[in-house]
């Protein structure tokens, strides 16, 4: 857990209802975890009483499950199918719209309204670092996206440290948790002993330490602290998935002719749901729609997948990554690998969730560790000598 500097206080399940009644009081749109159709999603919530409380999660390969708890404990779940980037980088985004006047000559008009504002309750320490992998790649250099770095500049990051880790997490890692990392404007640890249900609080920015003002709380005291970092230490040493040992980077670079991948490719579907619950895939294409009349037109902006046919399509060629063979490993080899080369960082943050919804059950974990274990047998059996 990262040091609160001696300035962490203490609520409790009452603090959180006015933690998300003082947020909506700054004109901030509270969005959190609540329980919807079977699943712990994110949606906008308007009071405590509408967190996951007592509702924790059951994860398996191509398998999620609700399962309700003993305990009252409002954050002991797992990543959900959604992420942030649902509400920073939207699915759908219309760019701009053009009507036919009467005279013939076309209106264009561009989508100006203000950015919302939003509080996010919730972000787990991986999902934190997706974030900050999001804001190198759509807030910088020559090509930022002007709808994801508005959301971003107005966005208040309420973080929470991973005490129960699920099946398929693996943020151990990828170095991304379950202690939360910089990037928060408040950080919470949910701590429920013999003591009592509590939440350590640490401020992570000025404005982070001006709402926490506003909280019913109590000075930090030893007893939080310690049962604070031994649960978060307790979670990293009981992640449910690995991977390997090994620089992975170099681990891509090396087995890019394995026949591991033609087994992958086997049972891969070629869907794309890995790409749309991963919180760091960011492609995105543009259409053009219009209405019947032809008076009418749209562009929109919307999420795009490399496992897509005709992703990679050129005109007068075809699709240049036509087998499925070839789309799975360009996701795998970019993910984990050419992503260090585009952004200085992996494009995986260890959440699992392409692994839970995938719907055959395709898990990077395992398919690293079987690049590697084919790597080491290609390295221990000598080549035959040319004759």
């Amino acid at each position: 857990m990262t040091d609160d500097g001696g300035g962490a206080a203490v609520i409790d399940e009452g603090g959180l209802d006015a933690l998300i009644v003082s947020l909506a009081a700054r004109g901030r749109t509270v969005v959190g975890p609540t329980v919807r159709d079977g699943a712990i999603v994110l949606a906008e919530i308007s009071s405590g009483s509408e967190l996951p409380a007592g509702w924790g999660v059951d994860l398996e390969a191509g398998r999620y499950r609700l399962s309700a708890r003993e305990d009252r404990a409002v954050f002991a779940h797992s990543a959900g199918p959604q992420s942030w980037k649902t509400f920073l980088h939207p699915p759908r985004v219309r760019e701009w719209a053009a009507d036919r006047g009467a005279d013939g000559g076309m209106v264009v008009t561009r989508e100006a309204a203000p950015p919302p504002s939003y509080a996010f309750l919730g972000v787990r320490p991986c999902d934190l670092r997706a974030i900050a992998i999001q804001d190198r790649v759509l807030t910088g250099g020559r090509h930022a996206d002007p709808t994801y770095r508005g959301r971003r500049e107005r966005a208040f990051l309420v973080a929470v440290e991973c005490t129960d880790p699920g099946a398929t997490c693996f943020c151990v890692s990828m170095g991304t948790g379950p202690a939360v990392g910089p990037g928060y404007d408040l950080a919470l640890t949910e701590v429920l002993d013999a003591d009592g249900h509590r939440f350590l609080v640490r401020a992570g920015s000025e404005e982070g330490s001006a709402v926490l003002a506003e909280l019913p709380r109590r000075p930090a005291d030893v007893a939080t602290r310690t049962a604070a970092h031994a649960r978060v230490a307790d979670a990293a040493d009981h992640m449910g998935r690995s991977m390997p040992l090994v620089d992975l980077r170099t681990l891509m670079r090396d087995t890019l002719d394995a026949e591991r991948w033609d087994d992958v490719a086997s049972r891969c579907l070629t869907c794309g749901n890995c790409t749309m619950v991963c919180p760091t895939c960011f492609c995105t294409t543009t259409e053009d729609v219009t209405d019947l009349t032809g008076d009418h037109a749209e562009r929109w902006h919307r999420w795009e997948s490399c496992f897509d046919r005709d992703f990679t399509h050129l005109a007068g060629a075809g699709p240049v990554r036509d087998s499925p063979h070839s789309r799975y490993r360009q996701w795998a080899t970019h993910k984990l690998g050419t992503w260090f080369d585009q952004f200085g960082s992996s494009g995986c943050v260890g959440c699992g969730r392409c692994i839970v919804w995938c719907p055959v059950g395709i898990d990077i974990t395992e398919e690293a560790h079987a690049l590697s274990r084919e790597r080491d047998t290609r390295r221990e059996t000598p080549r035959e000598e040319s004759r």
